[in-house]
Order: structure tokens, then sequence, then C-alpha cells
């Protein structure tokens, strides 16, 4: 193989006609991305480099890693490539074998090569890896060093190209933002699959306005689309691009990669989702892994689905890695790195990647103005034959979101569109969901979070209202329920030295014990003593991991950790709000029964308005003046 045969062109396809689908990469973007993600020292020592690695004497590294692996499985079931190639350049003397996993991550070898000074391909069929299973390289030293550059892993190009741009939705993050281009811009192959990268601006505090961006700019040039807008959410802002590439694109084949603005970004995660799209039978969503930002190593799902009686999502399929350490090992000796394939019903818009035919024959998604507008597309998209594939090995870094807070108003968005999503893609049981409005009810009101309970009631109301409460796009509904929780003054935060009315020393610490048995009597219980202000404790301070229920109602008044640690709330026994609240949930809940089903028919029926170009463009303005 000559150094021309193997020089990448900027459609990230080698000379030679075959496609680069990732890339061997050592290290991360970053210096505290832990370079375990990408290539293991197993024995010895290693020099771990961006695009290289130095092998040391008498040593033994393994890329089986995040990072470091080709998700064959995924490629075998999703993709046309029948094989797959590994090609990197060799300078010094070892020993380099192909591997290969099983759905159980048991490991065997499918090539060894004694290498010296040259550029050297390896090859594996893509036949036995259906259930699950990954390809990665091992390389052992004796007495000499070893240097791998310009490793990549290739398929056989695609018959036709396909296009792709990115859109980044941001809202009042501007550094986040710009930190996030310009980290797609100085990484050459991941900019050079994009044709497009468009920016939608919903903030007051703007992107263009920041130092640096200018740089970032005249870097992409004619690439560079900026649009400002009003908030219309991540919906308003992703639909926005998507809107922009998909009515007034020229390009009929094009995918288009959402990408959040706050993620600290692999953009190697470009290269791998773009590369697979092109491959993929029939038009497929793709998506990227989640990464906790705080806890590096830690993927949050390696795909997921939604529980409509529970109205929750972030549900993880059976056998797919979730909130654990994908460096570490099972008890057995296999590498936790999700060899076993799973199933996603949707993929989170943090990085995924929609194809443009897909939204032509679905339509846009709903004007949600954030929270399960991802999840409402992807069960759209397959009831209509197109799947989602959560792609291991692509991933980024997003806030950890056991560190935010579901005392918040945007919890109204995350019922409200809960219910939504469930009347849209299940047979929308009321009286099993009719249980978990029930359930989550009584839980806020017993644990004096007045301010939860009235945004869920005002979610259950506006579901069943109608599609109406979509007319501006959620606009209104984000100002009113702020308006409406201030109502509640548990909903402020405070630090920890400012607590109202309660002084340090009535705030020792309050363990909770153990869940109760029969949670039936046990709710009963509290009802009374809440009810009757009978509690039998009158103070202490509760941390976010303990504040249970049955814990926080056995207080008069206790200050409960924020999720995020940097503050308290305090919670009171207040008998009108109890009262009112119970009231409330009863007429709320007896109104869902009557009038759940009819409801979730509106629903149904208006689905196909909501989600035309034209609906979208009245949202965008479009109408009345063009888009900047």
């Amino acid at each position: 193989m000559t150094d021309v045969e193997t020089a990448r062109t900027a459609e990230g396809t080698t000379r030679s006609g075959r496609a680069v689908v990732a890339r061997g990469l050592y290290a991360g973007p970053t210096a505290d991305t832990p370079d375990d993600m990408y290539v293991e020292i197993v024995r010895g020592r290693a020099e771990r480099r961006r695009d290289r690695m130095r092998v040391g004497e008498f040593s033994h590294v393994s890329t089986n890693t995040y990072f470091g692996r080709f998700p064959a499985s995924y490629w075998q079931r999703w993709a046309t490539a029948t094989e797959v190639r590994f090609e990197g350049r060799f300078r010094g003397r070892g020993r380099v074998m192909l591997r290969a996993s099983d759905t159980n991550g048991v490991p065997r070898t499918l090539a060894v090569h004694d290498t010296e000074a040259e550029d050297l391909a390896l090859s594996a069929t893509l036949d036995r890896f259906l259930d699950g299973g990954g390809l990665w390289i091992e390389i052992t030293t004796d007495d000499a060093e070893v240097e791998l550059s310009d490793a990549r892993w290739t398929v056989a190009a695609p018959a036709t190209h396909r296009h792709a741009s990115m859109v980044i939705c941001t809202h009042n993050r501007p550094v986040d933002c710009l930190t996030t281009l310009r980290t797609v811009v100085e990484d050459q192959d991941a900019l050079a699959v994009l044709d497009r990268v468009l920016v939608v601006d919903q903030g007051s505090d703007r992107v263009e306005d920041q130092p640096g961006y200018a740089a970032v700019a005249e870097e992409l040039g004619d690439r560079l689309r900026y649009i400002t807008q009003s908030n219309l959410g991540g919906a308003g802002g992703f639909t926005r691009g998507l809107y922009e590439l998909v009515e007034r694109g020229t390009d009929p084949d094009t995918d288009v990669l959402l990408m959040d603005d706050d993620v600290r970004c692999e953009p190697e995660v470009v290269v791998r989702l773009t590369a697979f799209a092109r491959h993929t039978a029939v038009p497929t969503i793709v998506g990227a892994q989640m990464l906790n930002l705080l806890h590096p190593t830690q993927v949050i799902a390696g795909a997921e689905c939604a529980d409509f009686i529970e109205l929750a999502c972030g549900r993880r399929p059976e056998g797919a890695v979730g909130e654990s350490d994908v460096t570490g090992y099972f008890p057995d000796g296999t590498k936790n790195v999700q060899d076993r394939r799973v199933d996603a019903d949707y993929n989170g818009w943090w990085a995924c990647l929609i194809p443009a035919e897909v939204t032509r024959a679905i339509g846009y998604p709903l004007p949600f103005f954030f929270q399960w507008d991802d999840v409402e597309y992807g069960y759209r998209a397959r009831a209509h034959g197109y799947p989602t594939v959560t792609l291991p090995g692509a991933g980024l870094w997003h806030a950890d979101f056991q560190w935010k807070d579901w005392d918040d108003w945007r919890r109204y968005f995350n019922h409200r569109n809960a219910m939504i999503t469930a009347a849209l893609h299940s047979d929308f049981p009321v009286r099993a969901i009719g249980r978990t409005l029930y359930d989550h009810l009584v839980r806020y009101v017993l644990a004096m979070n007045y301010g939860l309970a009235a945004t869920l009631i005002k979610a259950v109301d506006d579901f069943l209202a109608g599609p109406d409460v979509l007319a501006d796009g959620g606009v209104s509904a984000a100002f009113s329920i702020q308006e409406e929780r201030r109502r509640y003054t548990e909903t402020t935060l405070h630090g920890v030295h400012d607590v109202p009315g309660l002084a340090s020393v009535e705030m020792p610490i309050a363990r909770a014990g153990f869940e109760p048995s029969r949670p039936g009597l046990v709710k009963l219980k509290r009802a009374v003593q809440q009810a009757t202000g009978r509690v039998p404790r009158h103070g202490g301070l509760i941390g976010a991991g303990e504040a249970h229920w049955w814990h926080v109602s056995l207080f008069d008044r206790v200050a409960v950790v924020d999720a995020g640690e940097n503050g308290v709330r305090l919670r009171r026994r207040d008998a009108e709000h109890l009262r009112d609240l119970t009231r409330e949930s009863a007429r709320v809940l007896w109104r869902f029964a009557r009038e759940g089903s009819a409801a979730a028919e509106r629903w149904r029926a208006a689905r196909p308005a909501l989600t035309t170009a034209e609906s979208w463009g009245r949202f965008f303005g479009l109408d009345d003046a063009d888009s900047r």
C-alpha cells in the first residue's frame, strides 16, 4: 500500500476508493479526557497522543476500548458493507493482532502480523457479529519500540455520495456554543465531511458577540449560517435547522446532524455518525451515546426506550450498558464495552443525525418547546419504517442528568409532553396512566413539593385541553408555569447559610431509613400526620439522594439539598397548600379518567397539521419576513 493509495480526501475516503468510517485515536480532544477511553496499556508503557502512539519495549496495548473498537455487530445488522479493514502506518518492530469478540465479550484472534516499517492493512468479514461483538487491534513488543499513526477503519465506498450538515441550537450559552464550534473547526477530518454548519441562536446573549467568533466564522466561511430567532426551545431551534436544510436546501440526499451547544464535543462523533449513515440499508436515524461530563468514563445508556405507562423516558433495553464505567471489567474478565447489540427506540439530540428522507416522509418534530421532542420523533420514525441506531463508540460528554434537579419549571414540559407522546405512540391505557399520575401527585404533596404538584396538575390540564396549547410553540406555557411556581416558596433555591427561618443548628443531617414495604399504608399515615401537623420531626438537612417522599414527609420543615449540590430548598408544611393541592389533584385525576381517551384522539388527529413545514414556517415568522 503506497502513501498515495492511502491518503485521505476531503470527502472522508481514501484515494483507493475506500471510505473512512472511524479514525484510530489514542487520546481525547482535551487534556482531562481519560486516555483509557481510547487505548489501554495492558502491560509496560506507551506514549499516547491524539493521532499516534508509541509502544515501548516489552509492552502490550489494546484498543478494546470505548473509542478504540469498531462496532462490527451494528455494521453487520444495519449497514450494507460486508468487510472492514484496519489500516495504519507502523514504524519500528512489533506484533499486531486483529481481534474480535462475540455477544458475550469472549475474544478471538482474526489475524496476526509481525510488522517493521510498513503500511499495514488487516481485513475482517462482517459475517459473525449479528448478535453482538466488535473489532479492535492489539500490539505487543519485545526488545524494540513501535509507533502507529494514520490509523483508520475503512469500508468500500458507497455507490452514491450523501451530504451532511450540522445544526447547533443555543440559548444564552454563547461560550459553550463557541467552544463546540471551535472543536469541530479545528478537526479537519470532521470538518471535511460537513457541507454546512448552522447555528440557531435563540438567546439574548449572542454567540456572534463573543471574542473569537469572528475567527471561527472566517475559518468556516460560506459553510456557516448564523440564524437568530425568538426562543422556541430546543424543539424550535433544532427544527429550524432541519427546516433550512430540508425545505430550503438544494441537495435531496442530505443528513442533518443535530448537536447540543453545551457538550464537550468529541469531533470524531461527526466522522462516525455521518459515515455510518452513508452505508445503512435504509434511511436511518443515527445517534451518539451520551457520556457524563463530570464522570467522563460513564455512558448513561447503550440505547434508550420509553415507558408510556410510567410516562418515563431514558429506560434501557435489556443488555444495554448504562450509568457504568466503560473502562472497567466484569467479574469474568470481559470489558464493559457493550458487546451485545441492542436496539434503540429513539436517541437524545445531544448528537443525532436525521436523514432528510425521514423528515420528508414523517414531517417535522412537534412544537414541544423542549423535553420528549426527540423521543416522539424517534417513535414516529420507527412507526414509518425508519429505525434509530445508537452507535457504540460515537459519543460526547454532556452534563450529568443526575446532577439536575427534578423540582424545576421544565418538568411541566416533561410531564405534558410525555402524555402527548404516549397518546400518539401507545394505546394510551387511561386507567394505568392515571395510577401513575396519582402516584406522582401523592408523592409530591406529601413531600411538600407543592410547586411540583402544581406543575403536574397544569401539565395534565393542558394535555386535556388539547392541541391548541401548542399554538405558539410552547412559549406562553413556559412563561405561565414559571409564574405559577412562584406561589410556592420551596421552589426557590437558597444558599446553605441563608435558609429563611432555619438556622444552621436546626439543620443536622437527617438520614433516610429503608423504603417502606407497605407504601400504601405509609402514605395514608403520612397524609394524616401532614394534615394534622402531628409530624414526628421538625427540622433537618436531607441530602439530594435521600429526599424520598416517605422521609421528607416526616418533617414540619426541612432543607433539601438540590441535585446539583449548590444550594438547598426549604420545604415547609403548609396546610392551605396541602388542602388546595389535594382538592386540585382529585379534580384533575377525575377529569383525566373521564376525558383522557378523547384527548388522546384529538392529539392523534392534530399531529399531521402540527408537524408540517407550513406550521413551523409560521412559528419562525417566515410568512412575514425572510430569515436572517
